[in-house]
C-alpha cells in the first residue's frame, strides 16, 4: 500500500470519512435522506429549480406577499428561463425581494462593482431583472447585492426585508465545501465551535485555493485555468443567513462543460457523510430543513480508471 497524507490546503482530512464518501453507492445516498434533510436524484436539477423560483414568483403575486430570496450565481440561463416564465404567465413581481448570496472582492476587501462582468450582481441585473419585462419588474431597490457601503448591514437587510430571514435560499457546494463563499479556513470565519460558526453573518472573506481554481474553470473567466484572473477574496452571506432562512434548496449538478469529469462528485459525498463542521462548511444544511436535489451523473460511482488519462 502506498499511504500519504492530504496536502496541506485540502481543508477535510478525515481518513474514514473521506474512504466512506468514495465507496458509497446511489442506493446509500438515498438512504441518508430524512424527513427534515431530504434527498432527491434526478436526471437534471435545472427545470425543478426554475419550476419552484416561478411556484414562489407566481404564489407571491396571486396572494399578494412578500417573497425574499437569496439567489446564487452566475446562472444566466437559469434567471433568463424564469424571466420568460414570468412574462408569458404575465406574473407581477411587485413582491420580490432578492438577495444575491456572494460578490467578488479584491485583494483589499474592495467589493466589486455592478460593472464587472464577472460579477454576481451583474449577473442578477443583467440576466434576471433586466430579462423581465418592464410593466412586470419588482422596483429595483428590491434587487439586492454586496457593495462596500452594505457589506456590514447585509445580514441585517435580509433579517429586516424577509422579517426574520429569507424564504428561500438556493445553494450549490463548492470544490472545498463552501455554501455561497462560506470557504473553510478562511481566516476572517475562524471559530472554536459549530455554534459559534452558524452564528456569523455577512462579510469579506479570504478564499481557499481550490475555490480559485474551481472558478477559473468556469466561464466568466474562459473555463481555462486562468486562476491569476481570479480575485482572491470574495463578500459572502454568513451561516446565520443560512440558518435563519425558512427553506433551502440545494443543488448538486454540476460537471464540466457536460462531461462526466466533475469536481463536484467527490465534495458532494463529503458533504452528505461528514457530521456538520466548518471545514465543509456545506455540511450545516444537515442542521435544518433542506431539500437536496443531485443529478443522476453526480451519483454514478468513481474509481482509479488508470487508462483514462486526462
Amino acid at each position: 500500500m502506498f499511504k500519504f497524507k492530504p496536502a496541506d490546503f485540502v481543508p477535510f482530512k478525515d481518513e474514514k470519512v473521506l474512504e466512506r464518501a468514495r465507496t458509497i453507492t446511489r442506493d446509500e445516498i438515498l438512504a441518508m435522506s430524512t424527513p427534515s434533510f431530504r434527498i432527491h436524484i434526478t436526471d437534471a436539477v435545472d427545470g425543478i429549480w426554475v419550476g419552484d423560483m416561478v411556484a414562489r414568483i407566481v404564489k407571491s403575486d396571486i396572494m399578494n406577499e412578500k417573497l425574499t430570496m437569496i439567489l446564487p450565481n452566475p446562472c444566466p440561463m437559469i434567471y433568463e428561463a424564469v424571466a420568460e416564465s414570468i412574462n408569458r404567465l404575465n406574473v407581477s413581481c411587485r413582491n420580490v425581494h432578492v438577495f444575491t448570496m456572494d460578490e467578488w472582492a479584491d485583494q483589499d476587501g474592495n467589493i466589486a462593482p455592478i460593472s464587472y462582468k464577472a460579477g454576481f450582481g451583474h449577473s442578477t441585473m443583467t440576466y434576471f431583472y433586466g430579462k423581465i419585462r418592464e410593466d412586470l419588474r419588482m422596483p429595483l431597490e428590491q434587487i439586492h447585492y454586496f457593495t462596500n457601503e452594505n457589506i456590514n448591514d447585509y445580514s441585517k437587510m435580509i433579517c429586516e426585508v424577509g422579517e426574520g430571514g429569507a424564504d428561500i435560499c438556493y445553494s450549490g457546494p463548492g470544490w472545498a465545501g463552501h455554501i455561497a463563499f462560506i470557504d473553510p479556513g478562511s481566516p476572517e470565519l475562524a471559530c472554536d465551535s459549530l455554534e459559534e460558526f452558524i452564528n456569523m453573518d455577512a462579510r469579506v472573506v479570504t478564499l481557499n485555493p481550490m475555490t480559485i481554481m474551481q472558478n477559473s474553470l468556469h466561464g466568466c473567466f474562459g473555463c481555462s485555468g486562468d486562476i491569476a484572473n481570479v480575485p482572491p477574496k470574495a463578500a459572502t452571506i454568513g451561516p446565520a443567513d443560512v440558518k435563519r432562512a425558512r427553506n433551502r434548496f440545494e443543488m448538486h449538478d454540476l460537471s464540466t462543460m457536460g462531461t462526466f469529469s466533475s469536481w463536484q462528485r467527490m465534495i458532494s459525498r463529503i458533504i452528505l457523510c461528514a457530521d456538520p463542521t466548518p471545514l465543509v462548511p456545506t455540511s450545516i444544511l444537515k442542521l435544518w430543513d433542506t431539500d437536496l436535489f443531485m443529478t443522476e451523473d453526480i451519483a454514478k460511482p468513481f474509481e482509479c480508471w488508470e487508462t483514462v488519462g486526462y
